[in-house]
């Protein structure tokens, strides 16, 4: 691959929106870390969104300790953030020149980061991967036919619902597809004196931009082909006309009945018979309304109309192509993603171990959501796919609020939305 050297910026590389910081020169393709040291000691920095909390945290101690008996010389110097806050932390760390050795970051992200050369080709094949993971979870890893990253865990969005509440309708199964799913919304929808008591189908719970992709795929739809957006197709427009016709048409859901980042759902209160939600619900449920698994009035289903599609996101290990000691941050990466930490790691976050070992584990059989993303990963599709895709999606929310509150048409919110990444790509190539 040709290599050429170009200015890294916080907006470019990370899509942050935020004033551009002074860049430094780095390589435009990610190749192998430098050998600078061989095997024997080694002091590592590893950036991690997925152990922050308490819990998380006493867990990766004890595991970083496992790590280190068969890695005696090597210490691991942890910094724990949010996700929200980790395109922050990468930029400020790659920016100013001391990129950590390890990184955990998320589907979609692997192709910018290897553009502007952060991120070493970890040389694994694909074949040894696909005995380890579901071919679905590498494939985010991979960039221009190299493995940069192997998958910790996964997170998804599905549809899920009530069955209790169904149930009184005289429903006893889910929708099959998306026009069935409308079509219940309104039956399940209860309004008092006007106002909205319980939503057919919450579509406002999940970011907007996560609750739009899998219906995206589910109506034939994709991001890009060949490197150009095609997210203004047919296909694209009729997946955002159907979320317009709920809240604007139906009336099946009110802009503002919920947010995003709300401690519990309306799905969970009672306030919602459906919803495309985040696997995470099971653990809203456990918390809040433990009864509701006790009783089993919660399930998950495929959100379908072409298609089936699940919605795929996750947390992947990476190395840096700038690290010191590229033999003991590799050993760092593989031990993050393998059999032991990957399942762990999963439960603590109430999501999906990317190992296919624990597709059966108590854990996961027992979290329904869970096993229900488990069993249909081979319809699920992850986002990014370009290099700028970082930066295009943080376009997406304002153009499907737009649609939404009515201000633009499903149409002309894409088309001007997929211009807009047209002219990103451009400015980065």
């Amino acid at each position: 691959m040709r290599t050429r050297t170009s200015a890294l910026s916080r907006r470019r590389l990370l899509g942050l929106g935020a004033a551009a910081a002074a860049g430094v020169a780095l390589s435009a393709c990610g190749g192998p870390a430098p050998q600078k040291k061989g095997g024997g000691d080694a002091s590592l920095r590893l950036l991690t969104p997925i152990f922050d909390r308490a819990d998380g945290q006493k867990l990766l101690t004890s595991l970083l300790a496992d790590f280190k008996k068969d890695h005696p010389g090597v210490s691991v110097q942890v910094d724990y953030t949010e996700y929200g806050k980790l395109n922050e932390k990468l930029a400020t760390s790659i920016v100013g020149g001391r990129p950590y050795d390890v990184m955990l970051m998320g589907v979609g992200w692997i192709p910018p980061f290897v553009d502007n050369g952060v991120l070493a080709d970890l040389g694994t094949s694909r074949s040894e991967l696909d005995r380890t993971y579901n071919p679905r979870v590498v494939q985010p890893g991979i960039y221009n036919g190299k493995t940069y990253a192997r998958p910790i865990l996964l997170d998804t969005r599905m549809g899920i619902y009530r069955k209790d509440i169904l149930a009184e309708a005289g429903i006893d199964a889910p929708p099959k597809d998306l026009t069935e799913l409308r079509e219940m919304g309104k039956e399940l929808t209860v309004r008092k004196g006007g106002k909205l008591t319980r939503a057919g189908v919450d579509i406002l719970s999940n970011d907007l931009r996560q609750t739009y992709l899998p219906l995206m795929w589910a109506h034939g739809g994709d991001l890009f082909a060949d490197g150009k957006p095609v997210f203004d197709s047919d296909e694209a427009v009729a997946a955002l006309q159907w979320m317009v016709d709920i809240i604007r048409t139906d009336k099946t859901e009110d802009y503002g009945f919920t947010q995003k980042g709300a401690v519990v759902a309306p799905l969970v209160q009672g306030r919602a018979a459906m919803m495309v939600g985040h696997n995470d619900m099971w653990r809203q449920l456990s918390e809040s309304a433990p009864e509701l698994i006790a009783e089993d009035r919660v399930a998950g289903f495929m959100l379908n109309q072409q298609r089936p599609a699940l919605f795929q996101g996750g947390t992947l290990a990476t190395l840096s192509a700038k690290t010191e000691y590229p033999e003991q941050a590799k050993a760092l990466v593989e031990f993050l993603s393998g059999e032991e930490v990957s399942p762990k790691a999963a439960e603590q976050r109430g999501n999906i171990p990317a190992v296919l070992s624990a597709a059966d584990s108590d854990y996961v059989r027992s979290n329904k959501l869970v096993s229900f993303a488990v069993d249909n990963l081979d319809h699920a599709f992850s986002e990014g796919g370009v290099p700028t895709w970082l930066e295009i999606r943080e376009e997406f929310k304002p153009a499907l609020e737009g649609a939404l509150l009515g201000k633009s048409s499903p149409a002309d919110a894409l088309r001007e939305l997929a211009g807009k990444a047209e002219a990103i790509i451009a400015k980065g190539a």
